[in-house]
């Protein structure tokens, strides 16, 4: 069975910097994307950055040129380094894997104080 492992949540000052990871452990062959997703309380669930197998990266718009992903495959671990956070940027980050099929994380609360 596949586990999530999410790392790096916590709360910071506008303009601070986190980084998140996860790693993929279990029965995993071979992992198509990973990525991340947020959502704030009482907000649908949005895409925040993802990255495939062959390096293809895609970002929300409010978070290009902020937040970069990045993927180690032989550790089948996906990061997400996140500069000059705004308060916007608050909320519960869940980690996705695809492969057979969609994982998620458990998520990992971000909190950015103004």
């Amino acid at each position: 069975q596949v586990q999530l492992v999410e790392s790096g949540g916590g709360l910071v000052q506008a303009g601070g910097s986190l980084r998140l990871s996860c790693a993929a452990s279990g029965s995993i062959f071979s992992i198509v994307a990973m990525g991340w997703y947020r959502q704030a309380p009482g907000k649908q669930r949005e895409l925040v950055a993802d990255i495939t197998s062959g390096g293809n990266t895609d970002y929300a718009d409010s978070v290009k040129g902020r937040f970069t992903i990045s993927r180690d495959n032989a550790k089948n671990t996906v990061s997400l380094q996140m500069n000059s956070l705004k308060p916007e940027d608050t909320a519960v980050y869940y980690c996705k894997v695809v492969f057979n099929q969609i994982y998620w994380g458990q998520g990992t609360q971000v909190t950015v104080s103004s």
